[in-house]
């Protein structure tokens, strides 16, 4: 991790806090003006769209987003409409994960659940067209001199598709009540998590001109921040209660499924995350102190408690 020296200049001149607030109105701005507007016909479809990414939502990745393109010299604004593209998926996801062929959960976010409001049909098709929106959104991406549009949608597609995000959902899924080894709990995490998050740091490389060194190293920091957000995610699961955390406490292991406190324990699985996210701090050397916020967002995600 960076030194004490390293972290109090950063701190002189930086606030996390300043920054992910003045980042989700940016966001939140951005996903009103992408999204279809509630009145507009088909009227429930839309409503269920809006209703799931208002919601609430730290909106990690799309702040990710703007933060790797400003380590990267770029105009954050740029990155806005990338980091709308990935919300839309990671919302998407959520719906179909929440729904009663795969986790079914009652709460997301503090509030019911898409198709507990609007019924599994719509909650289907509201995931399915964010999915779509997220490509359409990528395609109208401004193009770099590196990067065209079809760069922003192979890297969305490959992210979301049968061997990243969508392959860590079957693994999840048909892991639940087996034995699962550390190795497939890695491969479920790198894929239902990791992948994402990645993809979020890439794009915002991406839409700032990154140079392939730069992409390099945050493909590095997205996977083992990633992974890190992960395990602390596991390891709240077990420790917070529904309130705190915004959806059922306690689901993972009510059905059985396999997370890092319940193979290697609550202690080893905080030392896990806290070598993740050192690693992920390394990741960041070639930007010479210019990540700041990107360094700043690993350790809030290493302390957060929901």
């Amino acid at each position: 991790m960076p030194d004490s020296s390293h972290k109090r200049a950063n701190q002189n001149t930086f606030s996390l806090k300043r920054y992910i607030d003045q980042s989700m109105r940016q966001v939140d701005a951005a996903l009103n003006r992408h999204l279809p507007k509630a009145s507009a016909k088909p009227k429930t479809l839309h409503e269920s769209m809006r209703y799931s990414v208002f919601a609430g939502g730290k909106r990690l990745r799309p702040i990710l987003c703007k933060a790797a393109a400003e380590a990267c010299g770029g105009n954050p604004k740029n990155s806005l409409i990338l980091g709308s593209a990935v919300e839309c998926i990671h919302t998407y996801s959520l719906i179909h994960d929440d729904l009663p062929a795969l986790d079914n959960d009652d709460y997301r976010r503090g509030n019911k659940t898409n198709h507990i409001v609007y019924g599994e049909g719509i909650a289907v098709l509201a995931g399915d067209a964010l999915l779509t929106l997220a490509f359409e959104l990528a395609n109208e991406a401004k193009p770099t001199k590196r990067y065209k549009q079809n760069d922003f949608v192979g890297e969305l597609a490959k992210t979301a598709g049968h061997a990243q995000l969508i392959a860590g959902q079957v693994a999840d899924l048909e892991g639940e009540g087996k034995p699962v080894s550390r190795a497939q709990l890695r491969y479920i995490h790198e894929r239902k998590t990791s992948a994402l998050l990645t993809c979020s740091v890439k794009l915002g490389g991406m839409s700032a001109n990154c140079t392939p060194r730069q992409l390099e190293a945050l493909t590095d920091f997205g996977y083992h921040v990633g992974l890190a957000f992960q395990v602390i995610d596991d390891i709240l699961d077990v420790t917070q209660s529904s309130e705190q955390l915004g959806k059922t406490a306690g689901k993972d292991e009510a059905v059985q499924k396999a997370t890092y406190p319940s193979i290697v324990g609550l202690e080893k699985s905080r030392k896990i995350a806290a070598e993740l996210t050192t690693k992920a701090y390394q990741a960041l050397k070639p930007f010479r102190g210019r990540a700041v916020a990107l360094e700043a967002l690993a350790d809030y995600l290493l302390k957060r408690d929901h």
